[in-house]
Formats: structure tokens, sequence, C-alpha cells
């Protein structure tokens, strides 16, 4: 599933990243494109692939990311989504590694990834971890008992519920470059952000508890909800911090705790974020020209 905005000059490279897997225990059952109200060269784009009846396209006017993440899921019929942003492309071998772990209890892969500039070249010299969302692998089944989806972080409570994967394999070239989705140059704004798709997803499985879906029961619903507020908090946490609100910060360390506690959660990610209150200095540097910020 490719998910496109205005990403026409990097289209192609996307789907032509999907159609020349290498072979593996899989078949690519279809690539799909989601034009989500494009005015750039996309159409174009898409046309140049009509003919190949593996992609299917949908274009429409625009409804924004989580609702085209949303749709993602409702109009495939494949096993399992791979969501990817346009801007961003596969490995080769990514499906074909992928494939392996669709065993046994699995519902959720991630693997790590390359991290790129807008013209295609290496960031950084080493793998990144992944987790966002052309790093992904969703079983359909267990994706559609979480929408609607507002981030592809809605997914991590697949992982959180021990039924995921990780694959350090950097499977995935993730393009950072000025007109990426995610503002990571404002103070606070990408830490904002996160938030409040944690207490989203929060509050969805604590609704969820009432009737659990085939992959968690109540018990385990509850501590997850609490997982991802403490998440949530830690965002805060460090939203203030990169604005210079110290006092602020320090207002969200006690629900980070409780949080933390309540989801019966290393206590680690509490003391660094205590730790940055306390000496006043936040835990992510923000990206200036080529750099690229790690995610917290």
């Amino acid at each position: 599933m490719i998910l496109c905005h205005n990403y026409g000059r990097y289209l192609d490279r996307a789907i032509t990243s999907c159609l020349e897997q290498k072979r593996g225990d899989f078949v690519l059952h279809e690539v799909i494109v989601i034009d989500d109200g494009s005015s750039d060269e996309t159409e174009s784009v898409c046309l140049r692939h009509k003919g190949n009846d593996k992609v299917k396209i949908i274009r429409r006017n625009q409804q924004g990311f989580g609702q085209t993440l949303t749709d993602a899921f409702l109009v495939s019929t494949g096993d399992w989504v791979a969501p990817l942003d346009a801007d961003d492309w596969f490995h080769p071998s990514k499906l074909r590694t992928c494939a392996e772990a669709m065993t046994g209890e699995a519902l959720f892969i991630e693997h790590w990834e390359h991290v790129v500039d807008s013209g295609g070249e290496l960031m950084l010299h080493e793998p990144h971890p992944g987790g966002n969302t052309s790093t992904l692998l969703v079983q359909r089944e267990a994706g559609l008992s979480l929408l609607p989806a507002s981030n592809e972080i809605f997914f991590h409570a697949l992982r959180e519920a021990g039924r995921g994967v990780t694959i350090r394999d950097p499977l995935t070239f993730y393009r950072v470059h000025p007109r990426s989705m995610t503002d990571r140059r404002t103070p606070g704004i990408s830490q904002d952000y996160r938030a409040s798709v944690c207490i989203a997803l929060s509050d969805r499985l604590r609704v969820m508890d009432g009737n659990p879906p085939a992959w968690a029961d109540g018990r385990r619903l509850r501590r997850i909800a609490w997982h991802f507020r403490a998440l949530a908090s830690g965002h805060r946490v460090e939203s203030a911090m990169q604005r210079g609100k110290r006092l602020t910060a320090m207002l969200h360390i006690p629900g980070m705790l409780t949080g933390t506690l309540r989801a019966r959660d290393p206590i680690t990610p509490w003391l660094r974020s205590l730790s940055s209150t306390i000496v006043g200095r936040p835990l992510v540097r923000l990206t200036t020209g080529q750099e690229r910020q790690a995610d917290s």
C-alpha cells in the first residue's frame, strides 16, 4: 500500500521497488497506490504503470494521512499489509526476509532502515531502527481491529501485546527531505503530535477492553493502554524541554511514572526523562540543515 500526497517525483521509485522484490515464500498480491489529492505529477507517474495488472490506483480528494492509512487496510485484500510512504522505497529483499517471520503468533513485523537524503544518498553510515510507516508489516485482520488509525503507532499495540517480531536488517530506504510530512525542526511539534496519537490509541484500547480482539485479553489491553499513556507523557516532557519550559516538563513527570508502573514497563525511559528535566537538556536534538533527528 503506497500512500502518496504530492510525492510524484519519488513515486515511480516506490512502485518499482515493490514490483522488483526478490522471490521468496510469499505472493505479491497487489500494489495499491492511494493518491490523496495530489496536485503535482503523481497522476502522470501512475499512468506509466496503468498496464500492470499488479498495480491498482485510487485517486481522490485529499483526506489526510490518517484516513489514507486507514483506507489502506480497508481496500487491500491480501493477508498482510506493507504500507509504504511514497517518498521512501523498499530494499529488494524486504518481502522475502519478512515472509520468513510470518509464522506462529506474529501479527506485526518491523525492521530497520537506511536513512537517505532527498537525492537518495545515505545520511547515516549505520542502519537506524524502524517503527515508522514504511518499516512495518501488519497482518490485515489484526490491523482492521485497530481502525480507524490516525498514525502507524496504532499498530504498535500488536507489538506490545507480544505479537510482534523485530528484524534488524535495513529493508527500507527512509527519505528525509524539506517536504517530509513530519516537522522535525520546530521545537515540540513532533512530540506534541506523537503525544496526541498515543493518547488516542490509549483511549481506543480502553474501549476495546469491553470486547477484546483475538490478539489480547482485557487485562493485557489495559496494560498496553497505560503503556501509551506513559509514552504520551514522555513526549510531552520532551516537547516542553525543547521549548525551554522546564517547569511544564516537570509537571508531566508524575503522569509518566504512573503510566510506567501501571503498564509494568521498564523504568529506564522515565529515569531518562527525569534526568533531562533535572539537567535542563532535551533528549532529542532538532534537525538542522541535512541532519536527521532520531525518533525519541
